[in-house]
């Protein structure tokens, strides 16, 4: 394999190429499941039929034009890039961004990596006795993450194609209104797209994870809850009642001294997943309540938001 015409046929850096090479080297990849049973398990990871049936379209049959060797050896080096990974929790990227403009083959080569690692997921998750409701719930962020992207008119997903590597190696775990992304001494939450950050719908959610971590992961010792978001930016408090659910939310923690994150600029994320939109001018934005006022109006006065962390004991 000539990376570097590899790398000028999928249109992307020789590094990204070298990096898959490297990382994937000879290990093994996995089997994407068999075309037939496809549309049932898009079903069970809640992939809705517009995005399926995209799905569907670009499957990578044998001999299928839309596959070229460069494609199909990405799509191999960045499954087996992942599961070697299998058991980790960083942030790892399968692989490098693609022109998806190009077509299904180039706009879901993530999507199929996914699909052929979810057999190797369920082993993990029954290896360690997780439940099959907690895997498939899990699991099923994909679905919610495709009509995202969908949503954003296709500027989500590279962003989230290495945040789902985290589900497929059994980094991370849904359990009720947060989700649990496993750490060295902490544990990490992140807020899902799924209903009102309510103080009984976390309370239920942190106690689950006392419970679930110690029975499924014997070995791991967690002292703390841990979570790095705009959500935690004390600024917000200028805006929002103070028995609001963020609100509530944000007094659980104590902050730690405030950094700028590097490469990550918060008030992107704050548009991203207030508004799901990159591109629409803030005096354009939706003011359907107190918390899309709050983040159009901060921008539109000039000032900045911030990505705290912070934590509490377990």
């Amino acid at each position: 394999m000539d990376l570097d015409d590899t790398a000028a046929r999928l249109g992307v850096s020789v590094e990204d190429v070298e990096r898959v090479h490297r990382l994937a080297g000879d290990r093994p990849s996995a089997p994407l499941p068999a075309k037939a049973d496809a549309p049932a398990i898009l079903q069970r990871l809640a992939v809705r039929p517009d995005d399926a049936a995209e799905i569907m379209a670009g499957w990578p049959d044998p001999g299928s034009p839309l596959w070229t060797p460069e494609l199909r050896w990405l799509l191999d080096r960045s499954i087996a890039l992942v599961r070697a990974d299998l058991g980790g929790y960083g942030w790892l990227s399968p692989g490098p961004e693609l022109p998806r403009e190009r077509g299904p083959a180039w706009r879901h080569l993530y999507v199929y990596a996914y699909l052929a690692l979810v057999d190797v997921a369920t082993g993990y998750h029954r290896d360690h006795g997780i439940a099959a409701d907690v895997t498939w719930v899990t699991l099923a962020d994909l679905g919610r993450n495709l009509a995202v992207d969908r949503r954003m008119n296709r500027e989500g997903w590279p962003v989230m194609q290495s945040w789902l590597t985290l589900h497929a190696r059994g980094g991370l775990y849904e359990l009720g209104r947060l989700q649990h992304h496993r750490g060295d001494t902490a544990i990490n939450l992140h807020i899902p797209e799924s209903g009102p950050l309510t103080p009984q719908a976390i309370d239920a959610s942190l106690d689950q994870a006392r419970a679930f971590f110690p029975r499924h992961f014997p070995d791991e010792r967690y002292t703390a809850f841990s979570c790095g978001s705009w959500l935690l930016d004390p600024q917000l408090l200028e805006y929002l009642p103070e028995d609001s659910n963020i609100a509530r939310f944000q007094r659980r923690f104590e902050l730690e001294p405030y950094e700028e994150p590097e490469g990550l600029d918060p008030d992107v994320e704050a548009l991203r997943f207030v508004f799901r939109s990159l591109t629409t001018p803030l005096d354009q934005l939706p003011r359907r309540t107190v918390l899309e006022r709050a983040i159009a109006d901060h921008l539109r006065a000039g000032r900045h938001w911030r990505w705290c962390r912070g934590s509490f004991p377990i």
